[in-house]
C-alpha cells in the first residue's frame, strides 16, 4: 500500500546520499537506495529560471521492525528533507 505525505524530516547522509532519518519522531537506518533521480520544475524553460532543483531518493529503511520503500525529496537551494510517500 502507498501513502502519500508531506512531512519534513531530518536526515542524515553519507557520501552524499541518505544513511538515516528521523520520521514522526524514530530513526530510520537507511538499508540501500533503490532509486535517485533529479526534476528541475521548470525544466521546459531555456534557460532554467533560478536553477530551482529537487532531488528525489527512494530508499529502504528500517525502524527496527521491519523494511519499508521511503521516498524522499531534497532542495538544495533550502536544505529541507521531506518525506513524500512510503510503500509498506
Amino acid at each position: 500500500m502507498t501513502r502519500v505525505f508531506a512531512d519534513p524530516v531530518a536526515v542524515a547522509t553519507s557520501g552524499g546520499e541518505p544513511s538515516e532519518f528521523v520520521w514522526q519522531g524514530r530513526a530510520h537506518a537507511v538499508r540501500r537506495v533503490l532509486e535517485h533521480w533529479v526534476l528541475t520544475p521548470d525544466w521546459w524553460r531555456d534557460p532554467p529560471a533560478g536553477e530551482v532543483r529537487l532531488d528525489y531518493w527512494r530508499v529502504e529503511a528500517s525502524a527496527g521492525d521491519g523494511l519499508a520503500v521511503y521516498e524522499l525529496r531534497h532542495e538544495p537551494s533550502g536544505g529541507a528533507w521531506t518525506l513524500t510517500a512510503v510503500w509498506d
